[in-house]
């Protein structure tokens, strides 16, 4: 027998058209690959249930006798069925197979078998379709084999349209018949300690278990596999940057000049941050650090006083935003926050892929020379034309909606740059940890003083169908008082469902929901008949707007020159208009818990206070609606990011740019095995700290090898 590792290429193991069919469905490309798609869950084969009372809809397993089969063509379709009746002494049964004329030979009557499948029902009759079976000459051993059978568990995979659960069992058996011994990637102590399986026996096990019982304990073992891989892996990155040599960006005249002109006092947590910053600018390795915090909490400030600490010895600092909007507004925020003094001298430069071509050109040049100290834009910033004179520090805004490809391909124009990431979607401890495990994380908890705080209430339709009309009183009412408000929508135009280009997707809701009823354009139209805002100063945004419409209408907001402003989601990060009091968000319950929290940051932020109505169809007690109520319940963003990660999963938490950490996640969650993340990860640094280059662990290093493969370190090289 042929003895496969676990790096092993698939069609060696089981021939090229089978390998074609699993890349094409799963991606599947190695030995490996394969084994790492594991049951979904198990079946019984049931105990031996007599024909006469065969439940339907329920997987059965039966000792029975052929007594007739019989083909017809069928009449509405090409083909043939085969029509079979089989017989326990007590009832009869049908069993139909669709063009398969061979199985007329083996499925003669008098012959006895074991047959295995899914009571189904037609034309009143109980029937078996395409049923697994066993024939046997024997009826004893018939009678023993089914008995055996009945208790063992049946393996059921993710499955496609192409490849069915029932030919992955069999391509798996193929396969584990014929794989060499595994390397084990845990320290055996670490192993031994929690009882674990070696690696071969938990792969044989989850996929071939004899009891039930046996699966647990595999299952537990990958577990552990998944998490100590992925800790060592992103330990691995974390030498690796800090084995490469950055240049000191010591402090100096700018920072102090900037902190004197300052017109109040930095708070307690933008303090210890900023010198936690300060220090890594002036470190033998590049800076890698994630501050999270608050929308409004001063993550910008921070941000800024690093980049004059790199522009002090004429360094270049480049921040990447999501939007253009947002590029636009950071870059009139930096310039306020300089004033007049610096503003000249440090050349805040705005590049983004909509500027006039001559405009760019410009732009272009004062960055090529050196000239702008600061940088602000899109992905403009990562074209091929764009070049620094000294790219000293990459400030990216946004994490979650900036891939790891980009990151890196930013902070390759420069010769190692520091790199700064800013969120202001708190992150869980046990997701920093899976995701970020790379870098320092920072935290800025404590808010500017001088905030006046929301209110945050649930317009709960279903229940109370005459709150709509109120909500719209609500906003006239805050409009009178010479305020303004928000409107955010889950879609464009409802009618046509167009997908907004800035916005995250809506959660789905639960099964069978209605389809959004309120778009950007229903709102906007019905604002313009509604009595109530007749004179009052309605505006739509929307990210499929011209990107220089869209700053016009959000610079005229700020102004204060529009009232009401109906958007998309392309509001949820950096608009700062401090006279906007209230924000309506419809159908709340199409939005993730980080998402209406990040949206409702937007009112509240100056003197006035905030009020949010969080308006949903959701009936009380269903999941959608247990998210609408818990953003009500809290403003703070660290608790509503450990409640979304418990009422969501990790799987949309952790988002798509981290493909290097998402891919290994087979078995392993975030949530419910935070302990074995915390343990993996000490056990991980242990090993790292005593053997870096890994050579006494060599399963380990081929399992990191394996899962991490070449596209997925990549991938972790720019996280």
């Amino acid at each position: 027998m042929p003895s496969f590792s676990l790096e092993s290429r698939l069609d060696g193991a089981v021939g090229g058209k089978t390998a074609s069919a699993l890349e094409r469905a799963f991606g599947m490309r190695t030995v490996g690959d394969l084994l790492a798609h594991y049951p979904r869950r198990y079946a019984k084969r049931g105990e031996l249930t007599p024909i006469s009372s065969l439940p339907v809809g329920e997987p059965v397993t039966i000792v029975a006798e052929v007594r007739r089969a019989n083909e017809r063509r069928m009449q509405n379709r090409k083909g043939s069925i085969l029509e079979v009746t089989i017989s326990d002494g007590h009832g009869d049964l049908a069993l139909t197979f669709f063009n398969q004329s061979w199985r007329l030979k083996e499925l003669q009557p008098g012959r006895r078998g074991i047959f295995a499948g899914k009571v189904g029902e037609y034309r009143g009759t109980q029937q078996l379709a395409h049923p697994d079976y066993e024939l046997f000459d024997d009826e004893a051993t018939a009678r023993l084999t089914a008995a055996a059978n009945a208790n063992l568990p049946i393996p059921i995979y993710p499955a496609t349209s192409t490849i069915a659960s029932w030919q992955l069992t069999k391509i798996i058996e193929l396969v584990l018949d014929g794989l060499g011994p595994v390397p084990d990637p845990l320290p055996d102590e670490l192993r031994v300690r929690h009882g674990l399986l070696e690696a071969r026996e938990a792969i044989e096990r989850i996929h071939r278990p004899d009891f039930e019982d046996q699966i647990e304990r595999a299952r537990s073992t990958l577990r552990m596999h998944e998490a100590f891989v992925l800790q060592a892996a992103l330990l691995q990155q974390r030498a690796f940057v800090r084995a490469l040599s950055a240049t000191r960006r010591a402090p100096g005249a700018l920072q102090e000049r900037f902190d004197e002109a300052l017109p109040f006092p930095r708070t307690p947590d933008q303090v210890s941050v900023g010198e936690q910053i300060e220090r890594d600018l002036q470190g033998d390795w590049p800076m890698n650090r994630l501050v999270q915090g608050e929308v409004g909490s001063g993550k910008t400030l921070v941000a800024l006083r690093a980049m004059l600490q790199v522009a002090q010895s004429g360094g270049q600092s480049a921040l990447i935003a999501p939007t253009e909007v947002l590029a636009a507004q950071h870059l009139r925020s930096i310039a306020r926050m300089l004033g007049p003094q610096l503003a000249p001298e440090l050349m805040p430069t705005l590049l983004t892929g909509q500027m006039p071509a001559a405009e760019r050109r410009k732009a272009a040049l004062r960055v090529a020379s050196g000239q702008a100290r600061i940088v602000v834009g899109t992905h403009a910033l990562l074209s091929e034309s764009t070049t620094f004179a000294d790219l000293g520090l990459v400030v990216v805004d946004e994490q979650h909606r900036f891939g790891v490809e980009q990151r890196e391909s930013l902070r390759a124009k420069g010769s190692s740059p520091h790199a700064l990431v800013l969120t202001a979607t708190p992150i869980p401890r046990t997701v920093a940890m899976t995701v970020f495990g790379d870098l320092d994380v920072s935290t800025i908890r404590t808010m500017p003083a001088g905030r006046a705080g929301i209110q945050t209430f649930v317009a709960p339709l279903a229940e109370k169908p005459a709150w709509f009309g109120r909500v719209w009183d609500r906003i006239a009412e805050e409009v009178a008082q010479g305020r303004q408000a928000f409107v955010v929508c889950p879609a464009i135009d409802a009618e046509k469902l167009t997908k907004d280009d800035t916005a995250d997707e809506p959660v789905p809701d639960d099964a069978g929901a209605p389809r959004t009823r309120w778009g950007v354009v229903q709102v906007a139209d019905l604002l313009s008949r509604h009595p109530a805002f007749s004179a009052i100063r309605v505006e739509m945004l929307h990210g499929k707007m011209p990107s220089d419409e869209k700053d016009a209408v959000m610079q005229a907001f700020a102004r204060g020159e529009v009232d009401v402003l109906v958007a998309t989601t392309v509001v949820e990060v950096g608009v700062d208009v401090p006279n906007a009091s209230t924000m309506a968000i419809l159908e709340a319950d199409r939005f993730g818990v980080s998402q209406l929290h990040q949206l409702r940051g937007r009112v509240g932020r100056g003197g006035v206070p905030g009020l949010c109505l969080l308006v949903t169809e959701a009936g009380a007690g269903s999941p959608a609606r247990e998210r609408v109520d818990a953003v009500a319940a809290t403003l703070d963003g660290f608790e509503l990011a450990e409640v979304d990660l418990e009422l969501r999963g990790e799987g949309d938490v952790l988002g798509d740019a981290q493909s290097g950490a998402r891919s290994s996640l087979r078995l392993l969650r975030v949530v419910k095995d935070a302990d074995i993340i915390a343990e993996a990860r000490i056990a991980a640094e242990a090993v790292l700290a005593d053997d870096p280059a890994l050579s006494r662990h060599p399963g380990l290093a081929a399992a990191l090898e394996r899962r991490v493969g070449m596209e997925e370190r990549a991938a972790l090289a720019k996280n």
